[in-house]
């Protein structure tokens, strides 16, 4: 791993020098006098004795198949409740899809012992101060409200108005059926729900009798 990270810090290293090169880098504030290739080079030069931190390996299934099984935890957990069986005291079993089976019917059972199944499901919880998907950079939660700030004054980008929420309404509107009446034509309205078998509270009112 040692000649990789030192690959990777070289080349790393080298396009930001190309970049500069072909003018394609632009400094500001405290970093404008970087637009010098001298002053550029020279900030440069401590970064090209810093160790560099790369852990790799290649992948099983290549990059597509690392994309793939991260992909189904960035916006899930790691069990959800339409998978579970059962669960008791002693075993937990739940379904899980076999990704290994390219086409047919992929669900599969699994049971184990619960504490088993507790010790596999805190692999997935993450510890406390970490976030599941984490921004960086301009976006990096701590800085972000005043790097896009300072963004849109370095643009000449007003900030766009905030629309006020609308109040809520005081006054609920009473509840109506979709269908309308079979007499009028006019909207029926709810006066009381009740369950199938329970007394209705409400007593319709009674009908009109012809002369």
């Amino acid at each position: 791993m040692r000649v990789l990270s030192r690959l990777f810090r070289r080349l790393f290293l080298e396009g930001l020098r190309d970049l500069h090169r072909a003018d394609q880098l632009t400094f500001f504030g405290d970093l404008a006098e970087l637009v010098d290739a001298n002053a550029f080079t020279a900030w440069l030069a401590p970064f090209r004795k810093t160790d560099w931190v790369v852990y790799a390996k290649p992948p099983f299934g290549g990059p597509e198949a690392v994309l793939a099984y991260l992909s189904r935890y960035t916006h899930r957990v790691a069990l959800s409740n339409a998978r579970l069986i059962s669960a008791d005291a002693d075993t937990v079993a739940f379904r899980w899809k076999d990704y290994r089976i390219k086409s047919g019917y992929r669900q599969r059972v699994m049971r184990l012992a619960t504490p088993e199944f507790i010790r596999r499901f805190l692999i997935h919880v993450l510890p406390d101060g970490f976030h599941r998907i984490r921004h960086y950079g301009l976006l990096a939660s701590s800085a972000r409200k005043a790097n896009i700030t300072k963004i849109r004054a370095l643009l000449c980008v007003q900030q766009p108005e905030q629309v006020a929420a609308p109040k809520p309404q005081t006054e609920i509107a009473p509840l109506t059926l979709r269908e309308p009446c079979p007499c009028c034509g006019g909207p029926m309205r709810i006066i009381e729900i009740f369950r199938r078998g329970q007394k209705p509270m409400s007593r319709a009112p009674p009908r009109e009798q012809a002369a």
